[in-house]
């Protein structure tokens, strides 16, 4: 499961306070042509559709009556580009009623 897989839900959790968090596991670079924040687009699209029609608390019920938000934990840090889009997505979505979260992981090599 991974962010170029746009029709899969990566993760669902609750977390510590009571939201229903969708996370986004995002392996990939950001780049100059946009490609990566076109794939995020459209994993976010299914991540939106899936809570709007109902699937999330369908598919998980014990998400109904929790909070939504979405997820997106990357491995890269994001450009310029990327960045205007993701505060662009936080704004679409906070109107839509749900909640945005961003964080970069950094992982150890062995």
């Amino acid at each position: 499961m991974a962010i170029d897989q746009s029709d899969v839900i990566d993760f669902v959790t609750i977390d510590q306070a009571g939201n229903a968090v969708l996370t986004v596991s995002d392996h990939l670079e950001w780049d100059e042509k946009n490609e990566h924040i076109f794939a995020l687009q459209q994993k976010l699209n299914r991540y939106l559709a899936f809570i709007e029609s109902g699937e999330l608390v369908e598919r998980y019920p014990e998400t109904r009556g929790k909070p939504a938000v979405i997820s997106v934990v990357a491995l890269h840090q994001p450009n310029g580009a990327a960045q205007s889009f993701l505060q662009k997505v936080e704004q679409v979505l906070q109107g839509a009623g749900i909640g945005f979260r961003f964080q970069q992981k950094h992982f150890n090599s062995p």
